[in-house]
């Protein structure tokens, strides 16, 4: 099959991974990298061996490229999938969609009006943890799933990130920056959302950057930083998830488990694409530690991109869609909206359940001959 040529806009520091792993999988070729600071763009290109550097309209405007991977900020998501859109490209942006919900919705509606496809990060739910954990759900182990918690317990981002500010703008904060990952991940498992109450506060109205370059200056907070709540499932399960920049000293709490009425699972970091699975069934004292299904297990970004090639190329569906997407973009809102109005917020949009990693799945073939799958 004939590979499908991508250009990459945004070389910042999620850059790199996609750069390294585009050029692994056989259904993608990256042709071009773009930034508004062309020196990035050449670093990047020196680094990673791209033959073609431009300025994103000049990205845009390549005849040659297919499928525009946008890992600009979040500010800028929106307007740059509509831009690649409106020049007849395929678009995969990194979470989330868009900041707003209107967003959102114009990005998909602009896909389907030009017959393009839309994906959307997060990908980790590929991941063999998050598989071998869709296997033992739909194997029964756990039986019926009545339950759920999720926690994202963080003392924020100035500590370590070179350019945190946008973390503390609209658009970012614990909900819209790790949220995706829980989201995602608990739709895979539970299926789509019916309605979500929630509470949001912060702890500081500023904060102080304490890594390099920005060592000493001072940021402020815009958004919430703490968000907790409750989501109720279409199939009845009812799950509590908590996002926080606000935990300061560390938390002991566990990413995800999944309470089912014949046990618990519990489901490594949504935002990695292995971990450990254990699950224990009703009067069992132990854990028992589930072999991860073969697949991906290490940093995989780039792989939701190497499925949406072999989606342009065949016309079957692609896992990581903007439909999916675009109900997570809804139910990080409804968090926020439900705090604000003081009530449930009941979600307007619903999505299809990705469908589970299979075997041998072409899109995944490996440009060394070898495939985890």
């Amino acid at each position: 099959m004939k590979p499908v040529k991508v250009g990459i806009i945004g070389c910042g520091k999620i850059s790199g991974i996609y750069m390294e792993n585009c050029k692994k999988f056989e259904h993608l070729e990256l042709i071009a990298c773009a930034d508004l600071d062309r020196t990035q763009a050449e670093s990047k290109a020196a680094e990673y061996g791209i033959p073609r550097v431009y300025s994103p309209e000049e990205l845009l405007n390549d005849p040659d490229v297919e499928l525009v991977i946008n890992l600009t900020i979040p500010a800028a998501h929106a307007s740059v999938c509509l831009e690649a859109l409106q020049a007849g490209k395929h678009v995969y942006v990194e979470k989330p969609l868009a900041v707003t919900r209107e967003q959102g919705q114009e990005v998909l509606r602009t896909a389907r009006e030009k017959g393009l496809l839309v994906g959307c990060a997060p990908e980790t739910f590929y991941g063999a943890g998050i598989q071998t954990c869709l296997q033992l759900i739909q194997s029964g182990r756990i039986g019926r799933p009545v339950a759920a918690s999720a926690f994202m317990m963080s003392g924020g981002h100035e500590s370590w990130h070179p350019s945190p500010e946008f973390y503390y703008a609209k658009g970012g904060g614990p909900m819209f920056d790790m949220g995706p990952y829980y989201l995602t991940a608990l739709i895979q498992l539970l299926g789509p959302i019916k309605r979500i109450t929630g509470i949001t506060g912060k702890a500081l109205e500023e904060r102080v950057i304490t890594s390099s370059p920005k060592a000493g200056q001072k940021i402020k907070v815009d958004i919430p930083t703490h968000v907790a709540g409750v989501l109720e499932f279409q199939q009845g399960a009812i799950a509590t998830l908590v996002t926080s920049f606000d935990v300061f000293g560390g938390s002991t709490l566990p990413p995800i488990e999944i309470y089912g009425t014949h046990g618990t699972l519990k489901v490594p970091d949504p935002n990695t694409f292995g971990g450990k699975v254990e699950y224990k069934l009703a009067g069992e004292s132990e854990w028992t530690e589930q072999p991860l299904l073969p697949g991906f297990s290490e940093n995989a970004r780039g792989i939701a991109a190497a499925d949406m090639a072999e989606a342009i190329r065949t016309g079957r569906p692609h896992r990581a869609t903007g439909d999916l997407a675009y109900h997570v973009l809804e139910a990080m809102w409804a968090f926020h909206d439900a705090s604000d109005e003081q009530g449930h917020y009941t979600m307007q949009s619903t999505c299809e359940v990705p469908a589970p990693m299979e075997e041998g799945e072409e899109a995944f073939s490996l440009k060394n001959g070898v495939s985890p799958l």
